[in-house]
């Protein structure tokens, strides 16, 4: 008789729709509910690349993250274009405004003397007033100025000044913007993705995106590098899968914002040697970006031209041939691997950067991509493989980013 009796399971299984009234099964409906929803998020948060994004200030994070966004397919709707248009206008101010200043200090000469007095009006603008709060300039203010800009724009005084650029603090993309005035200066202007991309913002806080690639579940965490910023680097260390460290290959001969002395090569390096050697980050792929090899690139050629000193010009050379990658090698623990690429603005490096741990690399990719085990197995390449991580890439080389 006990043959024909239902188990245990069964009765748990088959009982409880019969016998629990409507407010005890609706409770554990919910909790079906609840479970699947744990599930997917334990699922979801093993499954999750984070991607830190480090390096000194200016250099790159915030672009690539829009780059990004932009590859991903998600654009900006009108008012965050809005905002950004806010933002160029700031951009371009403040930037003719340290044009102006830098002429003075360096007793560099007017072309036209009469653009003393369209100096003094951009000088005369107050930064600090409600049009350019947060760094947002509106739209008719930005007009008043335009005449002013685009005669101070053309003086070669100021021209003068911008070569001499590296002497002073002056944001990279300020020639874009003034170079493309006539748009500018459109009552109708909302900025291009090239423009958004070149939008100087510092970054304040932290900024994360998310997307995925394959199915596999992406966030890239964008923090301040600024030095007044670095403290809320800890607050993102948690489960980071790797770094991203951003450098501007270009700022070799530049000091600063923070304190005006301080070499920017110098200060990338001893934040890099900081985070390689952390503890925290011992099982962390680290992927090192030498950005800005355009504005390298253009610097070189000037200091050959106007016959720099020797020391100046070799430590661009070193730069240049990307004997960089070097300094921060050695800087590296020898039981790590770490990938270096140089890195272009309009350019797309990487189809997929996929970081698993060893074991479900080996599972979920049976066939590397031959690049990928040239890589690896290279035995001209003397750095040690990775301990737990390693790193697939997929390159796609110099495709360009967006079409002007």
């Amino acid at each position: 008789m006990a043959d024909f009796l239902p188990s245990r399971s069964s009765l748990s299984v088959c009982f409880p729709s019969c016998l629990l009234n409507s407010s005890e099964a609706e409770q554990q409906r919910k909790s079906k509910e609840i479970d699947k929803c744990l599930y997917r998020e334990k699922t979801y948060v093993k499954r999750l690349v984070k991607i830190l994004l480090l390096g000194a200030g200016e250099s790159g994070k915030s672009t690539f993250l829009k780059q990004m966004r932009i590859i991903h397919g998600e654009d900006w709707d009108r008012s965050a274009r809005e905002d950004f248009r806010a933002t160029i206008y700031s951009n371009v101010l403040k930037g003719v405004r340290v044009l102006v200043d830098a002429r003075e200090k360096l007793h560099i000469p007017w072309g036209n003397p009469a653009n003393q007095t369209n100096g003094d009006k951009l000088m005369a603008f107050d930064t600090r007033s409600g049009v350019a709060v947060q760094g947002m300039v509106e739209t008719e203010v930005f007009l008043q100025y335009l005449p002013a800009i685009r005669s101070l724009w053309t003086d070669s005084g100021i021209q003068h000044a911008y070569d001499r650029r590296r002497e002073f603090q002056l944001g990279e993309s300020i020639k874009y913007f003034l170079d493309n005035l006539d748009k500018l200066g459109e009552p109708d202007y909302l900025p291009s993705q090239q423009d958004i991309l070149l939008a100087r913002r510092p970054t304040k806080g932290i900024h994360e995106y998310d997307f995925q690639i394959k199915n596999v579940p992406f966030k890239m965490v964008d923090v301040g590098g600024q030095r007044s910023e670095r403290k809320r680097w800890f607050e993102c260390f948690d489960s980071v899968t790797s770094i991203l460290f951003l450098v501007s290959s270009s700022e070799f001969d530049q000091v600063l914002m923070e304190d005006r002395q301080t070499n920017r090569l110098t200060e990338s390096l001893n934040i890099f040697e900081t985070i390689v050697n952390n503890r925290v980050f011992s099982n962390v792929s680290i992927i090192l970006f030498l950005n800005k090899t355009d504005l390298l690139e253009e610097k070189v050629q000037k200091m050959k031209v106007i016959k720099h000193s020797e020391e100046a010009l070799k430590l661009a050379l070193i730069s240049k041939d990307k004997k960089l990658v070097k300094l921060y090698e050695n800087l590296e623990p020898k039981e790590k691997l770490l990938l270096s690429q140089a890195f272009q603005p309009g350019s797309v490096l990487f189809k997929t950067i996929t970081l698993h741990s060893e074991s479900d690399w080996i599972s979920s990719h049976p066939e590397p991509t031959q690049d990928f085990a040239q890589f690896y197995h290279d035995p001209h390449r003397n750095t040690p493989s990775p301990q737990k991580n390693r790193i697939y890439v997929q390159p796609i080389g110099n495709v360009p980013l967006i079409s002007q």
